[in-house]
């Protein structure tokens, strides 16, 4: 049998399935979904968003925790560490008087971390999730169960992309190469960020969210049953839109919207592309 096909055998037995040989399923996904050999999603030019889930690896994950036992894990994610030479930590001792709280960066075996990836403390990286090479996961950051993260992305400090487990059907959250997530911003509930693209901090996403195009005059909205799709090489910023009927019009409320308010060309920067507007 397939790994697939023995995820699903055991998902379908609920509480009959054998304790042993769930475990033994879900650590070998584990290690696939750590080299990269299968994915929770993967691009799908059919597909309307470019992109298809793989459900049966959703369900694998779901596993592990139904079978899983709570443990001691004190250390586990303080041990080794991997920096410049010329960045040493400074030698503080306790003479100082400054207080330094424990605490750190993990990431959970079964998420996949390309060639040349860089974590800053604190981040955390969830089981499912893919991040393609030479990505930067700033301090603060969360990269959620499942979600997609291409090449040469860089996650802001604080920015956090949702994790999407359940229902094992929906879309997690992507993130194509190239794209720049400004600090603060939020992406959740299946939203897909195609390449090149700029979200400004404070952003916020989700697939119920309408996108405001002020270039093309236009409103993006998600289909039924699909993600919410910013456009290659948008450049989103947070905004307002006015509250239009009952009390809130009477006293001149706003909600938030995010906006496009332009698209990058081949010799724009991202982060050019935004301080332009800003400007």
């Amino acid at each position: 049998m397939t790994l697939q096909e023995r995820v699903d055998e055991i998902f379908a037995s609920g509480g009959t399935a054998s304790r042993d040989e769930a475990r033994a399923v879900t650590e070998a996904l584990r290690a696939a979904l750590s080299a990269g050999a299968v994915r929770a999603a993967e691009p799908d030019p059919s597909a309307p968003s470019g992109w298809r889930v793989n459900g049966w690896v959703k369900r694998g994950i779901l596993l592990a925790f139904r079978f899983g036992e709570t443990v001691d894990m004190s250390g586990a994610a303080g041990g080794r560490f991997f920096d410049k030479d010329t960045l040493p930590l400074q030698p503080l001792d306790l003479v100082s008087g400054i207080r330094v709280v424990p605490g750190g960066s993990s990431i959970r075996d079964g998420a996949f971390i390309g060639h040349g990836v860089i974590c800053m403390p604190p981040m955390y990286i969830n089981i499912g999730a893919w991040i393609g090479e030479g990505t930067l996961i700033d301090s603060h950051a969360l990269v959620g169960s499942c979600a997609q993260v291409g090449k040469r992305v860089h996650i802001s400090a604080a920015a956090q992309l949702g994790g999407v487990l359940e229902p094992v059907g929906a879309l997690p959250v992507i993130v194509e190469d190239d794209v720049l997530i400004g600090g603060n911003c939020g992406v959740y509930e299946g939203a897909v960020i195609k390449k090149r693209a700029v979200l400004a901090a404070g952003t916020i996403l989700t697939a119920s969210t309408p996108l405001y195009d002020l270039t093309k005059g236009t409103i993006i909205r998600a289909a039924p049953g699909e993600p919410l799709v910013v456009p290659e090489g948008a450049v989103v910023v947070p905004g307002t839109r006015p509250v239009v009927s009952g009390p809130g019009k009477d006293w001149g409320l706003s909600v938030a919207t995010p906006i496009i308010v332009k698209y990058r060309d081949e010799q724009t920067s991202a982060r050019t592309a935004l301080e332009e507007w800003i400007r």
